[in-house]
C-alpha cells in the first residue's frame, strides 16, 4: 500500500528526530531520502553514499543537476562544502569498519526480533541488494521506514520473515505510517501511535508480538 507525499514527509520528519549532531548517516532510497528535508539548515551531519560520496548535499534544483553526480539510487544530488568523492571500495570500507552511526532504510518485512528483509521479492528481477547487507550488519543504529501494511493488506511487521533475510537482529527502530516501535533485546516495544490510529488498530494490523511502552505517545 503506497503513501501520499504528505504521509511520506510525516515519516521522514519523525525519522529526522533520530539524527544527532555530527553523525555519519547513510540513507536508503525512497522515503529515507526525504529525511534531510526535515533537518535545520546547516545542521552538522555528514551524509554518506555507498557509491562514493562523503558529504552528500541536497537535491539540486531542476536544471542544475550534474549528470555525473548521483546517490546510490541513481538520483541527482549535490556535494556539501568539505565533502569529497571516493571510489566505491572506500565507501564500503567505511561501512564495514563500523563508521556509519545511523542508516535509515526501507523494508519489505521486519520481524519481531529485528530481522530485516528488504532486498528481494521472490520471482521478481532486482539489480541486487546494493549495500543493504553491510549497512544493516555494521551500522551502529538501523531505522526502518515503511508502510505498516503491504499491498495486499498484510502486516509487514511479522513474527518471522517469510522473505529472504538481509540481516538478522539488526533493526533498532521501526517507523510506519501507523506507529513507532523500538527493538530491545530482540523484542518489540510500541512507543508511539500516529493519529488517527488507536492501540486497537495497531493490535489488529500487526502480526508480530509486542509490548506497550509505559507511556505510549500519540503523535500527529
Amino acid at each position: 500500500m503506497g503513501l501520499g507525499n504528505e504521509l511520506k514527509e510525516k515519516l521522514a520528519k519523525r525519522a529526522a528526530m533520530e539524527v544527532k549532531e555530527n553523525m555519519i548517516v547513510n540513507l536508503g532510497i525512497g522515503i529515507p531520502s526525504l529525511v534531510p528535508n526535515h533537518l535545520p539548515s546547516g545542521f552538522p551531519v555528514v551524509f554518506h553514499s555507498e557509491n562514493g560520496i562523503i558529504g552528500v548535499g541536497p537535491e539540486p534544483c531542476v536544471g542544475q543537476e550534474d549528470e555525473h553526480l548521483c546517490n546510490a539510487g541513481g538520483f541527482p544530488v549535490s556535494l556539501m562544502k568539505g565533502g569529497c568523492y571516493t571510489d566505491s571500495s572506500i565507501a564500503f570500507a567505511m561501512i564495514r569498519r563500523g563508521k556509519i552511526d545511523l542508516t535509515i532504510l526501507g523494508s519489505l518485512q521486519v520481524s519481531e526480533k529485528g530481522d530485516l528483509a528488504n532486498w528481494i521479492i521472490p520471482g521478481k528481477k532486482v539489480p541486487g541488494m546494493g549495500g543493504a547487507t553491510e549497512l544493516a550488519s555494521k551500522a551502529k543504529k538501523v531505522i526502518v521506514l515503511m508502510t505498516h501494511l503491504d499491498k495486499n493488506g498484510g502486516s509487514k511487521i511479522v513474527q518471522e520473515c517469510t522473505l529472504p533475510i538481509t540481516a538478522s537482529s539488526c533493526v533498532s527502530m521501526i517507523i510506519t505510517d501507523r506507529a513507532v516501535f523500538t527493538v530491545v533485546n530482540e523484542q518489540l516495544l510500541l512507543k508511539e501511535v500516529f493519529t488517527p490510529y488507536t492501540l486497537k488498530d495497531i493490535e489488529e494490523t500487526t502480526d508480530a508480538r509486542y509490548s506497550l511502552s509505559p507511556q505510549v505517545k500519540y503523535i500527529g
